[in-house]
């Protein structure tokens, strides 16, 4: 009996920290990608999908130069200039596979940090099923939310895009607003 409480209270624990809802109202938002193109289509498509859903948002390719390192966004000089707009989250979006295992990860680090890391994985890929997509929210430099959004049968970059566009608008208005 004592067994049977025991996995109840795990399981209602864990259902009751995967329901809960990250609510922002402003975001910068940064595509990590290698390639421009990727990196323009879903900063572009993210910010029209924030936009849409009643979420001051920005690209970062509005505060950079063209080819400029996201790592610049760490500065303090840029910050300033984020701030005076009225924005203090930075959404990086990034691909971290294209399978479907994967999870949010639960390592803690700094906006400086995630900023500095690569990606090894491009907007689409031949002969991938899904991909998977992972959004980490920062205030303050420090990571406050974590989420992984995937996208099944994917058979091009169009498509690819397409379903991004289409989970990403039903994550905002059911779980991000």
């Amino acid at each position: 009996m004592k067994y049977f409480v025991a996995l109840f209270v795990v399981v209602n624990q864990f259902l009751f920290f995967s329901q809960i809802n990250f609510q922002f109202t402003n975001a910068v938002v940064i595509g990590q990608f290698d390639k421009p193109e990727d990196r323009f289509s879903i900063e572009i498509n993210t910010t029209e999908i924030l936009s849409s859903q009643g979420i001051k948002a920005i690209p970062s390719l509005n505060l950079l130069k063209t080819g400029a390192d996201s790592r610049l966004l760490a500065t303090d000089s840029i910050k300033a200039v984020v701030r005076s707009k009225g924005f203090d989250t930075y959404l990086i979006v990034k691909v971290i596979g294209y399978d479907k295992r994967f999870k949010v990860s639960e390592r803690k680090i700094t906006f400086e940090e995630a900023l500095g890391l690569g990606t090894l994985f491009n907007l689409y890929r031949d002969e991938a099923e899904s991909i998977s997509f992972e959004f980490s929210f920062f205030k303050n430099d420090q990571i406050v939310y974590r989420e992984v959004i995937r996208c099944l049968s994917i058979s091009d970059r169009n498509t690819v895009l397409k379903k991004y566009r289409k989970k990403l608008t039903k994550r905002v208005s059911k779980k991000w607003r």
